[in-house]
């Protein structure tokens, strides 16, 4: 006997199963999304330190957007030649 009454082949069978039903590929992104999922909650529960270093980081990111941005050159005047 296992878990509660369910025999260890019983699991197996049950497990042999839902392989068949849904495949390897399709548990396998399930798995991804799961783990992608309890990522998220789990940074979403970290106190709000973090989220001033991330902020910090994106003003900077901001800046280095906008000095890229910045066309170079020198302005001429109509009839004006150089």
């Amino acid at each position: 006997m296992g878990l509660g009454g369910i025999s260890i082949w019983q699991l197996l069978i049950v497990l042999v199963i839902v392989v068949l039903l849904f495949g390897t590929k399709r548990l396998g992104s399930i798995g991804t999304d799961l783990g992608t999922a309890i990522r998220g909650f789990r940074k979403s529960m970290q106190p709000d330190a973090d989220t001033e270093e991330t902020k910090d980081n994106e003003r900077l990111g901001e800046q280095k957007r906008n000095r890229e941005d910045i066309i170079e050159g020198e302005a001429q005047r109509n009839g004006e030649k150089h």
